[in-house]
């Protein structure tokens, strides 16, 4: 029997309550109603069930969708051909329409089919895709494929960032996002040292190495979509592993710290009522700024190392350092964040890392130096994408707002992986110089908009506090700066 919402169980409370709830932004009022040890072992039982598998699966879509470098010093060049003009480019380019177009009709198909439903469909989807391309013959149908799997990606990740969101407070989100996703981070930079070790099969089955790299991370990530089916946490409301005590207490706690538990009716009109939403602009911007050094890295550091003439098993051997540096450095300011209750501070040191990083792999001497570059920048651009999910979050009301801005939020991230792919041209081998300040330019607009949204949001903070304005039309709201 699947659980019910908060109205289903008689839990709305009297005035009195209501407005010791709405004094707090954060619902420390309405925790104050369960036993800690209660609250917090239910959060464990939640965060257990949902983040491990979550990670895993966005671990391999981070594969999936950039393990083109590995198999192209694999041999994938020779084989179709892609050092001729802008065939790489296009082959990875060519991902991201569809993965753009696609956010938001994913968002909206996943309310009406459910987290399981639609979370298999997306992951088993894509597998195939990857499979597909073990077996392709030239670098058209490897586009193909390419398109392919940008559409049954698109479904995915904001589906993920969707769900984590209704499970928890604002102020406990930044570390759960970047719990799965430095997950993937942590996995993906794993992934050319599986990559090389895969392309040794070869050549049994009378594949080459690089259609071995394809074919087996396609197998593996279609055996866990069939997983997804079986043990994906769904919305709250709809979740079958927690006792209907349980689920009230998740509920309630949603409720008191931002008064949207219950789901609202998502239309076309209510669709257009957020997308005119200046701040879902400036968020979507921001994780396109994030977004398009991540790429870029995901893109070509394999391509940036053997530059520094390494051998194929150093480079991909040296891919992973950077990843686990990210990864530790993700956790840490979602940390910082989760507990100073700031989300634009923490951005911007991370952004300025990045910038710091981009300069010293573009113009450091030596390759000691350069490599140390590629550790910042992937420090600094991987933790602000969950970062900007969480300031995001934080800051909206609404089950349909929220499934609307996360969907032009990672699609706009899909932008900046456009621009990575574009911006990296194969004629400014081996240091990229345009394509690191096109990066640069990105992150210095994400400081802007920074700071632009720091001075909105304590204005209207203000106001709301001296009782002129209601945020987000909830009472006792208060913006996250």
């Amino acid at each position: 029997m699947d659980a019910k919402a908060p109205s289903d169980y008689g839990s709305k409370v009297d005035d009195s309550e209501k407005n010791s709830i709405e004094k707090s932004s954060s619902g420390e009022a309405l925790d104050a109603h369960y036993d800690p040890k209660f609250v917090e072992q239910t959060l464990r039982k939640v965060d257990w069930r949902m983040l491990p598998l979550l990670g895993l699966l966005y671990s391999l879509a981070l594969i999936d969708r950039t393990n083109l470098s590995v198999a192209r010093i694999a041999g994938m060049d020779r084989s179709l051909g892609l050092t001729i003009g802008d065939r790489y480019s296009i082959a990875s380019m060519i991902y991201f329409p569809p993965y753009i177009l696609l956010e938001i009709p994913g968002n909206l198909i996943l309310q009406k089919l459910g987290a399981r439903a639609w979370l298999t469909i997306c992951v088993v989807g894509w597998g195939a895709a990857q499979i597909g391309m073990a077996f392709v013959p030239n670098w058209k149908l490897l586009s193909l494929t390419r398109v392919l799997l940008g559409a049954f990606e698109a479904g995915f990740f904001p589906a993920l960032a969707f769900i984590i969101t209704t499970w928890y407070k604002r102020h406990e989100i930044q570390k759960r996002l970047a719990a799965f996703y430095l997950t993937g981070i942590l996995l993906g930079g794993f992934s050319a040292p599986l990559a090389y070790g895969l392309q040794l099969i070869a050549p049994a089955g009378g594949l080459k190495g690089w259609q071995w790299i394809f074919l087996v991370e396609g197998l593996l990530t279609v055996v866990l979509g069939l997983v997804t089916w079986f043990f994906v946490a769904d919305f709250p409301q709809k979740n079958k592993f927690l006792t209907e005590e349980q689920t009230k207490m998740i509920l309630d706690r949603v409720e008191a710290d931002r008064g949207d538990s219950v789901p609202d009716e998502i239309t076309p009109r209510v669709v257009g009522k957020h997308l005119l939403d200046p701040f879902l602009w400036s968020f979507a911007l921001m994780a396109m700024s994030a977004t398009m050094p991540a790429y870029a890295i995901g893109f070509f550091v394999v391509i940036l190392l053997q530059s520094m003439g390494f051998s194929i098993r150093d480079t991909l051997l040296l891919t992973t350092p950077p990843y686990v540096a990210a990864a530790i450095s993700t956790f840490f300011f979602a940390w910082l964040s989760d507990k100073t209750r700031k989300r634009a501070l923490w951005l911007a040191v991370q952004t300025l890392m990045t910038i710091v990083g981009l300069m010293v792999t573009g113009y450091g001497k030596g390759n000691g130096v350069r490599y140390f570059g590629l550790f910042l920048t992937n420090m600094g651009a991987s933790g602000s994408i969950p970062g900007v999910l969480a300031y995001n979050a934080n800051n909206i009301v609404s089950h349909s707002k929220r499934s609307v801005s996360t969907a032009v939020i990672i699609a706009f991230g899909g932008i900046g992986g456009i621009f990575a792919t574009l911006v990296y041209r194969q004629k400014d081998f081996p240091k990229y110089i345009p394509g690191v300040w096109a990066t640069m330019a990105c992150q210095f607009l994400m400081l802007l908009l920074l700071a632009v949204n720091t001075f909105v949001f304590t204005r209207r903070n203000k106001l709301a506090r001296e009782g002129k304005r209601i945020n987000e039309g909830t009472p006792g709201f208060y913006y996250t700066i």
